[in-house]
């Protein structure tokens, strides 16, 4: 009952309150990104979902659109600004997921919606992460964020989705609060530390 009734109808009560509750910090940073961008403070791509369901997730931009002499977009750490390591280092950049959270592509809690060029290499059982919907945070974030290796993360959202219950997603949504506020385990740029999961898998 808690993983078909109760969690969406909380999703929903919480993802209202938190964008009104946050509205001032969502405007000021989009205003913020706006003229450090100069442009759209918003970033948009498209993910699997549950079911692997495509939808676009929306984020803050924490990094502008500079390319070289080919027109080819520079690397990662070379577009991210100062502004977005902070917004980063803070979690700031994942507000705007309240949208997809009320409008019910997202939960608060679950695995984290990772890019759709990665779905051919999972294997049979690491695709059960699909069976739920996508979280902003999950059971992986709060056991390493990006500082996990690829099989520890995918194994962290099967023993998510093996064992989803209420107490599990507040205790998951407790230690987020605290792994925001002391900022431990943020990489701001995570290919600095691990590889993409595709070139891993090859």
């Amino acid at each position: 009952m808690y993983k078909n009734i109760i969690k969406q109808l909380l999703d929903s009560v919480f993802a209202l309150s938190g964008l009104i509750l946050l509205s001032p910090i969502l405007i000021t940073v989009a205003i913020i990104l706006t003229i450090s961008n100069r442009g759209t403070p918003f970033f948009f791509q498209k993910r699997p979902g549950k079911n692997e369901k495509i939808f676009k997730i929306v984020k803050f931009k924490t990094m502008n659109d500079l390319k070289d002499d080919n027109g080819a977009l520079l690397p990662d750490k070379d577009r991210l600004t100062p502004i977005g390591q902070f917004v980063r280092k803070y979690s700031l950049d994942e507000i705007p997921q309240l949208f997809n959270v009320l409008i019910g592509d997202m939960s608060f809690i679950g695995p984290r919606p990772l890019l759709i060029r990665y779905l051919p290499y999972y294997t049979e059982l690491e695709k059960k992460r699909h069976s739920v919907k996508p979280g902003i945070t999950g059971l992986a974030q709060i056991s390493g964020r990006n500082l996990l290796d690829w099989d520890s993360r995918l194994k962290k959202d099967i023993e998510y989705v093996e064992n989803l219950s209420l107490m599990l997603d507040l205790n998951i949504f407790l230690d987020t609060i605290k792994k925001v506020i002391t900022s431990k385990d943020v990489v701001t740029d995570p290919n600095s530390v691990i590889e993409d999961l595709d070139a891993t898998r090859q």
